[in-house]
């Protein structure tokens, strides 16, 4: 569908990982923070752009800590995380 790798939660799809970068679910609670970070939304073309899935920032996926939290928003934002 978009050449890389989706990120699945039991059988829920929450990221994508697309020529070397990390890109999550969003909505419109949390898209805001992507964007406070410079982020865009994932783009494999000009023709396809999904605006619901935007680019994890280099310095939260360096941080391990931060990596989860995101990625459980990313989850809880589809009703996948439970904890």
């Amino acid at each position: 569908m978009f050449g890389g790798y989706g990120l699945y939660l039991e059988t829920d799809f929450f990221g994508i990982l697309h020529d070397g970068r990390l890109y999550f679910k969003t909505d419109e609670t949390t898209r805001a923070n992507y964007r406070k970070h410079g982020m865009g939304p994932f783009a494999p073309s000009e023709k396809q752009v999904l605006k619901s899935y935007y680019e994890v920032p280099e310095e939260i996926v360096e941080d391990q800590e931060q990596l989860a939290s995101w990625a459980r928003k990313a989850a809880a934002r589809r009703g996948m995380w439970k904890g």
